[in-house]
């Protein structure tokens, strides 16, 4: 009989398809956020990614009995699905919502690039062929894919949300990749990854604090250079 929980070669079809699905909502959610024009919607976006990593953080501690993820799972839901998303709002309060039109080129230029780079991404991490005891290298390259939409997202957009919350759903990524290579890390070093994570907030929020007070605009065109 094969073991519920066995290896690569008999992981079973159901476990492994929930899995590799959550991995595709990710990235489904980071492509929304790619196209948000309003930065709450964003914002938001961010949140329901970060709950999809976190659902299946625990998808995977139940899958292979590896009951540290349940901590961690629960500390991803407080920092990035409730505290991260709060500040970042708070933040922004008196902002003008509207994030449209910030991208250096067309919503439709911008989601092939990053369709592009997506599949660029997964079909080399495939060409790897990298196996995990945890789950398939499909999920591997959905999380390299994440990534490097989510680098499409800071580079392409002029806007200081936009930029932040794409630096934050990179983590994501790495989150998602993690989970897929060694989710038996220590759990100290896991925490420590989320305490990185806060202090990119701190950083990242008061950037946004301080730029939206001085010009009044949440808009990066106006420090892409360096002023006497």
């Amino acid at each position: 009989m094969v073991d519920a929980v066995a290896g690569p070669a008999g992981a079973p079809p159901v476990f492994e398809g929930v899995a590799n699905t959550v991995a595709v909502l990710v990235l489904i959610i980071e492509f929304g956020m790619l196209r948000a024009g309003m930065y709450r919607a964003q914002v938001r976006l961010y949140a329901a990614q970060s709950l999809t990593v976190t659902a299946l953080a625990v998808v995977v501690g139940v899958g292979r009995d590896i009951p540290e993820l349940y901590v961690l799972a629960a500390l991803s839901l407080a920092v990035k699905v409730i505290i991260v998303p709060v500040v970042d709002l708070r933040l922004l309060r008196g902002a003008s919502m509207s994030i449209a039109g910030s991208g250096a080129m067309g919503v439709a230029t911008e989601v092939l690039v990053a369709l592009t780079l997506a599949g660029f991404g997964f079909f080399a991490v495939g060409a790897l062929n990298i196996h995990s005891a945890v789950l398939s290298s499909a999920a591997l390259g959905l999380s390299m894919s994440v990534v490097l939409v989510a680098f499409v997202l800071m580079i392409v957009r002029r806007d200081v949300v936009s930029q932040a919350m794409g630096f934050f759903s990179l983590e994501n990524g790495v989150s998602l990749a993690s989970l897929v290579v060694a989710a038996g890390m220590p759990l100290i070093l896991e925490v420590a990854f989320l305490f990185d994570l806060l202090v990119a907030v701190v950083v990242f929020g008061l950037l946004m604090r301080v730029h939206h007070r001085r010009v009044r605009s949440l808009s990066t065109a106006s420090i892409d250079r360096l002023r006497g």
